[in-house]
């Protein structure tokens, strides 16, 4: 045999053998995924059923998570945004505290996705500090027009519309009339004080260079931007928004709004964040930024003043706590809604949820319940504390939840609820969380309100005011009523979670009234389903809607409707009904949601970003 043929016959061999190698390791693999198969997939007369959805199907893990979680030791973002993701990366990599990561990831959602944040709107946050062991909550909250009273700003409502005052009319909630002064930039700057490693300049600069190179607009971001572009245009015309040139110069591209993958740029908002790395807070609320929100909204006719911005202030606080089987969940206190979760928490710990299953007819039936009482609560006595007393120990009480509790029927559904005992109580969004490679980590979030906000862009700044101030009462006497000076019921809520005093999630959940709802869910299907970081975020949510409003026009009568996810099942459905729930399908709010958790043994942190947005969790 000559040494050619040889080879030949070598190769050969070779190549049988792997080949039979290969073909045994698909015949393993496709074995176990069928016995995966089996175990989720629906069975019909003993065949399986597919689910024709043309979802792939996952190895490991929950079959319905869309990935597994994030793992990495050195430091972890998880933002809604992946480009926010990469620059708060590059900030910790660069020697950036947690601190500094989120403050640039902050200030590229703002640029990024101004569907939902922006330097025109407020902040929160919690931070848990390593050095000291402690968690320090900061509102970052603006405050009503000092210029413009109660009285006044009911007549003002009554000339634009041309109706008369009635008990159900609100707050515009676009234009000048809901505009309170912008904390976040203030925000900003106390974290970085205090906090802060880089400079405000190094952490400013990744945003300034996407503004003027441009950046691709993401899918559901840019749904939504052309959404607001309709609206917003249409509510100018119908007189609402007193000037709209300002916001179709900045957020338009030839006149369109920009679509996925459409290059977006910014200059004016590039030149704006540029002035504040250099002059501080100070050229945002005393200087020549504040000189121009002055004289633009007197030319347009609202309140905002520069002596607004001049007396404004943010708020280092303590965040407060219930402890739900074992964990401390801590939330902000008033005059955002985040006891409202903690309140939902206390409420459901007295049931064994665990044995209900998640998503159950049982299960979702007691968090509806629970919700309707923490919401009647909610729009009663939370407000601004610095005008009213929040009886934040009497609501936050193991016995106040017991009573309250006594009030859920487990086969009927509410159809109203009052808020609890006055004499017992004597005695659109972004969210986002960063940890670094010490341990601190920071759940932050923030938001213009409706979405972009107002509508409003002052001249050559590139950002869109906030409309909190739709969120104030118009009836005199109740706690949250509207005040000069006065900050409003805010929705945004920032949440972390210790074991033992150390801690073990930062997190949160961004969408209006399904803030508090949202954070009692992820509580709840990672200790009571026992689901990792990315499954708690994945699974198929509740939203309850029709509840009060702080704005207390319009009380609850006919029980709401629970909204729910296409996830639950026909069966639990018809079961809901069944004992007078008033079920829609749908595709939101559901909210968005961003974690990291912290292993207490190693230290390794574990992110999630869920597929409701356009997020990314990584770590390096």
């Amino acid at each position: 045999m000559s040494q050619q043929v040889y080879k030949v016959k070598i190769l050969i061999l070779r190549a049988l053998l792997l080949s039979l190698f290969l073909l045994g390791g698909n015949i393993m693999f496709n074995e176990e995924q069928r016995v995966v198969a089996d175990d989720v997939a629906e069975k019909v007369n003993g065949e399986i059923k597919t689910r024709g959805d043309n979802r792939g199907a996952r190895v490991t893990g929950a079959p319905w998570a869309t990935r597994s979680p994030v793992i990495a030791s050195g430091g972890m973002a998880a933002t809604s945004h992946p480009l926010a993701t990469q620059i708060a990366l590059d900030i910790l990599k660069k020697g950036g505290s947690a601190v500094d990561a989120a403050i640039a990831a902050n200030a590229a959602l703002g640029l990024m996705e101004p569907t939902g944040n922006g330097m025109g709107g407020d902040l929160f946050a919690i931070i848990w500090d390593p050095k000291t062991g402690k968690l320090h909550g900061l509102n970052a909250s603006g405050r009503a027009p000092l210029g413009q009273t109660l009285d006044e700003l009911k007549a003002e409502i009554t000339r634009r519309t041309g109706k008369v005052f009635e008990a159900t009319t609100e707050i515009p909630n676009w234009g000048a009339l809901p505009v309170t002064v912008p904390g976040a930039v203030d925000g900003w700057f106390e974290m970085h004080s205090k906090f802060g490693r880089l400079s405000m300049e190094d952490n400013l600069a990744p945003t300034i260079a996407y503004a003027r190179g441009g950046f691709p607009v993401t899918q559901l971001i840019g749904h939504y931007m052309g959404l607001s572009a309709k609206g917003f245009n249409r509510l100018h015309k119908e007189g609402i928004i007193e000037e709209i040139d300002n916001f179709n110069a900045t957020y338009l591209i030839d006149g369109e709004a920009p679509t996925e993958g459409d290059i977006f740029r910014n200059p004016d908002l590039a030149n704006t964040l540029e002035k504040i790395a250099k002059g501080g807070r100070d050229v945002y609320y005393k200087g020549e930024i504040a000189d121009t929100i002055d004289a633009y909204f007197k030319r347009i006719g609202g309140p905002l003043r520069k002596a607004d911005f001049e007396n404004h202030s943010s708020t280092w606080i303590d965040p407060v706590s219930v402890n739900y089987r074992g964990y401390d969940v801590w939330e902000l206190p008033p005059n955002g809604q985040g006891i409202a979760a903690l309140q939902i928490l206390n409420i459901v710990e007295a049931y064994d949820l665990a044995s209900m299953g998640s998503n159950s007819a049982d299960y979702l039936h007691i968090m509806v319940e629970a919700k309707k009482l923490a919401f009647e609560d909610r729009a009663r006595f939370y407000a601004d504390p610095d005008y009213y007393d929040v009886p934040l120990e009497p609501l936050l009480s193991k016995e106040y939840a017991a009573e309250r509790r006594k009030l859920i029927d487990l086969e009927h559904a509410a159809t109203k609820v009052d808020h609890g005992d006055a004499q017992l109580l004597e005695g659109d969004t972004i969210y986002m969380t960063v940890a670094d490679s010490d341990g601190m980590m920071v759940s932050l979030i923030q938001s213009n309100y409706r979405g972009m906000g107002t509508g409003l862009v002052a001249d050559g700044l590139g950002f869109i005011f906030q409309d909190r101030g739709a969120q104030f009462s118009l009836i005199e006497g109740h706690p949250n009523a509207y005040a000069p000076g006065k900050r409003p019921f805010h929705t945004i809520i920032p949440a972390f979670i210790t074991k033992d005093g150390k801690p073990f999630m930062s997190f949160g959940l961004m969408g209006g009234a399904m803030q508090p709802q949202g954070h009692a869910q992820i509580v709840i299907n990672m200790i009571d389903f026992g689901m990792n970081v990315q499954e708690a975020g994945d699974a198929a949510r509740f939203h309850h809607t029709g509840s009060t409003e702080p704005t207390w026009r319009g009380r609850m009568e006919d029980g709401g409707v629970l909204e729910l996810e296409t996830g639950v099942t026909s069966g639990v459905i018809a079961e809901l009904r069944a004992r007078g729930h008033v079920i829609r399908i749908t595709k939101g709010p559901f909210g968005g949601y961003q974690a990291i958790m912290r292993d207490p043994k190693t230290g390794v942190y574990w992110g999630a970003s869920e597929m409701r947005k356009d997020g990314m969790a990584a770590g390096y």
